[in-house]
């Protein structure tokens, strides 16, 4: 399959060939499939539907893989799959609905997943900085956001005073 110059938004797929990733504006590698869409050889994410009903077939693949979660997604029923993926899409449908962000701290503090954890669709630039303390680690806004104005959104505070996934002290037991 041919590469996409990283500047190119596929609008059609709603996917994004820029996105934000440890701080940093990054090629997205990654390709969302839809359900009924064929795999192609490079690597792909995937619904929780699909993996449910396609779980053997996808693992025989040699393509690296990644799972797209939904805010009302159980992570009990996955939580012994998680060592097969790279990534963890969760999936913003809507930026008043904050059960992703339980989700990402949930991968990360009581299901110990290391690997990219992305906020995808319809977050806030206000949100970001937040996101990024419970985990999330990469960025795939919806829309026509230009990662370069949201980038400085994780930098905005300075001083984290609460416990969260990274820093496991609030600050009162950090300043002895």
């Amino acid at each position: 399959m041919k590469r996409l110059d990283v500047s190119v938004c596929d609008h059609s797929r709603g996917e994004f060939m820029e996105i934000i990733k440890d701080g940093h504006i990054v090629a997205n590698d990654w390709r969302h499939l839809s359900d009924d869409e064929a795999l192609p050889e490079q690597a792909v994410t995937v619904s929780l539907l699909r993996w449910k009903n396609e779980r053997d077939r996808l693992l025989a693949c040699s393509v690296p893989l990644g799972l797209r979660l939904n805010s009302d997604d159980s992570l009990e029923e996955i939580a012994d799959d998680l060592k097969y993926f790279s990534i963890i899409v969760l999936e913003f449908r809507q930026f008043t609905d904050g059960r992703s962000f339980s989700l990402a701290r949930l991968l990360r503090e009581r299901y110990g997943f290391n690997g990219e954890l992305r906020a995808r669709g319809d977050f806030l630039r206000d949100q970001m900085f937040f996101l990024s303390r419970v985990g999330v680690n990469a960025f795939e806004p919806n829309g026509s956001a230009n990662a370069q104005e949201l980038l400085p959104a994780l930098q905005e505070f300075t001083v984290k005073y609460q416990a969260a996934v990274d820093v496991k002290e609030p600050l009162s037991r950090r300043r002895k």
